[in-house]
């Protein structure tokens, strides 16, 4: 091969000779094109195409989903109703079975489409029928009472209990039999546990916003007193906080030794050893609103489960912009404590005995407590709280 450069003027051109072995001939090409033409023709090439590609190939938009189209037309507080409604749907569909009851499903139907104030769920356990028998005959009003209390005043109590590991058992039995005489129980799709209040918390609340429309809803233990108007007169306060969390609050240590009441098995995660929890209500009772109920109810799939319920309730709301509120009307001593504060006009809303987390043999004192420390009678009926 013998390759040769010709000029002529300003243009060259390159000469190839090659000589074939095979063939014993000899083949010449010629390059006529100049190397500047060359350039200029890639250059007209290449900015054709771009123009011809940006007219002609055009990347569609691609047509929003049916759900995307939810998601925008969605408003955020759209959002606790379709939570609700759908809860209520699955109520309704599936009956009773792995759903919670309410004494007879027509109470259920008929209690989900009214507003209530504040709903109570008052936690008790099979064992506990004379706790409940003492809560009845002092500040839970019976019958036609409970009715008309629900209805004018948009106060709903129930007794909140699961049901044995042995569903049908003759525990379970006894409590459908208390049902049928009284009607005051909210059963839950839960296995009862003392290990277990924190799922058992979680699944009050989700049951209650599920069932019953109301601005608040409530959690206190059998053996406390309550006095329902300080109550709802303390909670009405605050009805115009979307996201608020009632109770007394504290912050006591985390109990690392094994052994010992409220022990903490996770004590690791609050840091050194001696370290006190992060701020929560005390479990005796405790109120949150609508706002609140639903969050717990939408999210209870992933929402942590420490040894003591009240902590877990606390823990869930971190990180939420909640309002806290505490008041110490929600956690009076019994007498004398209860009955100096109601006679300097400071009526308690809640009372029970700091040493036995509730009040100490509750079902003797009860009465005691609600005679000494309970407000007028006519205190509940001359209130108004619904709206």
């Amino acid at each position: 091969m013998h390759l040769s450069r010709v000029c002529l003027g300003k243009d060259c051109w390159n000469t190839m000779s090659i000589k074939s072995r095979g063939w014993g001939g000899e083949i010449t090409t010629k390059n006529v094109i100049s190397r500047n033409l060359a350039v200029l023709l890639c250059l007209c090439s290449f900015f054709a195409g771009i123009l011809f590609t940006n007219r002609l190939w055009v990347v569609p938009e691609p047509w929003p989903t049916r759900t995307s189209i939810h998601r925008i037309n969605s408003k955020p507080e759209d959002c606790n109703q379709k939570i609700i409604a759908a809860d209520r749907a699955t109520q309704k569909s599936s009956g009773h079975h792995d759903s919670p009851v309410l004494g007879n499903s027509k109470t259920v139907e008929l209690a989900s489409e009214k507003k209530y104030f504040m709903v109570i769920g008052i936690n008790t356990a099979f064992n506990s029928r004379k706790r409940r028998d003492s809560v009845r005959a002092t500040w839970m009003p019976q019958g036609e009472e409970r009715k008309k209390l629900e209805e004018e005043k948009g106060i709903l109590l129930r007794f909140v209990i699961g049901h044995s590991a042995t569903a049908g058992g003759i525990l379970d039995k006894a409590i459908e039999a208390e049902e049928l005489v009284y009607g005051d129980f909210l059963r839950l799709n839960h296995v009862e546990g003392y290990l277990e209040l924190s799922a058992k918390t979680k699944t009050y609340f989700s049951t209650a916003v599920a069932l019953w429309d109301a601005e608040f809803y409530i959690k206190v233990d059998d053996d406390v007193h309550v006095n329902l108007a300080t109550l709802g007169t303390i909670l009405s306060r605050h009805r115009a906080k979307p996201r608020v969390y009632i109770g007394c609050m504290k912050s006591g240590p985390v109990l690392s030794r094994k052994g010992v009441k409220y022990h903490e098995p996770e004590f690791w995660k609050f840091g050194e050893v001696g370290n006190k929890y992060f701020r929560h209500a005390t479990g005796q009772l405790y109120a949150i609103s609508k706002d609140l109920a639903t969050y717990i109810s939408a999210n209870q799939d992933v929402l942590h489960k420490y040894a003591n319920e009240d902590v877990s309730l606390g823990s869930w709301f971190i990180g939420l912009e909640v309002d806290q509120v505490d008041d110490r009307r929600l956690c009076c001593g019994t007498p004398p404590d209860c009955v100096w504060k109601g006679m300097s006009g400071n009526t308690c809303a809640a009372s029970f005995d700091w040493c036995c987390s509730g009040i100490c043999r509750s079902v003797e004192r009860m009465m005691d407590v609600h005679q000494r420390c309970g407000e007028d009678k006519n205190a509940l009926w001359n209130a108004r709280f619904l709206e």
